[in-house]
């Protein structure tokens, strides 16, 4: 058969007509790849031989349609309708308009299909891009975050830094102090003013005089990483219960001793071994400062959060 075609010539209207019947013939035996390949053949021969009047074309649209290519098969079919009208082809005229408003329902549906998976994929991409739009919202906020941890840490990096410094400075005199102190110990002894000597201990004044130096060396190590501690502890009492520091006062013993807490000091002993105090009054100034909280019950608590990064 495809030599028969082939004599004949596949673009000439005997050939057409060639294509066709052999098309038929595939049919007949149920193979559809060879009935629309030789359907397209004889619709191509038409178009080449100029032949309007067209039966390939048609039914070619009519195989689509079963195949389920309905975009084709609408394509083929108005064609095919459009040149039946051209050369007043009545019959085909006829079997196309019987045959072309069923593909073309078909061809609605399929482009009704269409729109909803394109508002389906647009839907899913305007998803998307507001999921895209939070996520980076979020690591925005994260970077923010990482930026003022970041600043924290080298913030808390040279405060540790100044501390270190501040208690070498004290631990340097407190040893000045010591060796002066013993100088005058072995001076008074050795001249035999032991009673000069035991004066000056009994009186506590030595003592009370490095307690001002150590209170003043600490105030301003503590305040220089809290700086604004005595306003945040204020912020935790009554309004008639605040601490109002005298001219000079950079902390009084109410504040140190919450200062000592905040740096995680908490024991009572410690404390007053620090201080010079008894545990007792310790443990009174801890209570007074409770009671004068706003929040008795996380009064501790929420000054070991002052100054804490979040």
């Amino acid at each position: 058969m495809s030599e028969l075609l082939y004599s004949v010539g596949d673009d000439s209207y005997t050939g057409a007509r060639a294509a066709h019947i052999i098309s038929q013939i595939a049919a007949l035996k149920n193979k559809d790849d060879e009935h629309v390949y030789y359907l397209a053949k004889s619709a191509i021969a038409d178009v080449k031989s100029a032949t309007r009047e067209v039966m390939s074309l048609q039914e070619l649209g009519v195989k689509l349609y079963e195949l389920g290519d309905i975009d084709r098969a609408y394509s083929y079919l108005s064609i095919a309708l459009g040149n039946a009208v051209e050369c007043n082809a009545s019959m085909r005229m006829l079997q196309t308009s019987l045959a072309l408003p069923v593909i073309g329902a078909a061809h609605r549906t399929e482009l009704e299909r269409g729109r909803h998976r394109l508002y389906m994929v647009l839907g899913g991409m305007a998803v998307m891009m507001i999921v895209l739009g939070i996520l980076l919202l979020v690591l925005r906020r994260e970077m923010r975050r990482m930026k003022l941890l970041q600043q924290h840490l080298e913030g808390a990096n040279s405060i540790k830094e100044m501390y270190m410094s501040q208690l070498l400075n004290l631990c340097t005199i407190y040893m000045d102090k010591l060796n002066q102190f013993c100088k005058i110990a072995e001076r008074k002894i050795s001249t035999g003013h032991t009673d000069d000597l035991y004066r000056m201990t009994k009186s506590g004044k030595f003592v009370e005089e490095q307690s001002r130096e150590f209170y003043d060396t600490f105030d301003k190590a503590f305040l220089h990483i809290y700086p604004d501690f005595v306003e945040q502890v204020n912020a935790l009492l009554k309004p008639d219960e605040r601490i109002e520091l005298r001219d000079g006062e950079l902390l009084n013993t109410d504040l140190r001793i919450l200062a000592f807490m905040r740096l995680g000091v908490d024991e009572s002993t410690r404390i007053a071994q620090v201080l010079n105090y008894s545990v007792n009054t310790i443990y009174s100034y801890r209570n007074r400062l409770k009671n004068r909280a706003v929040n008795r019950e996380n009064f501790e608590n929420d000054i070991m959060k002052i100054g804490a990064i979040s």
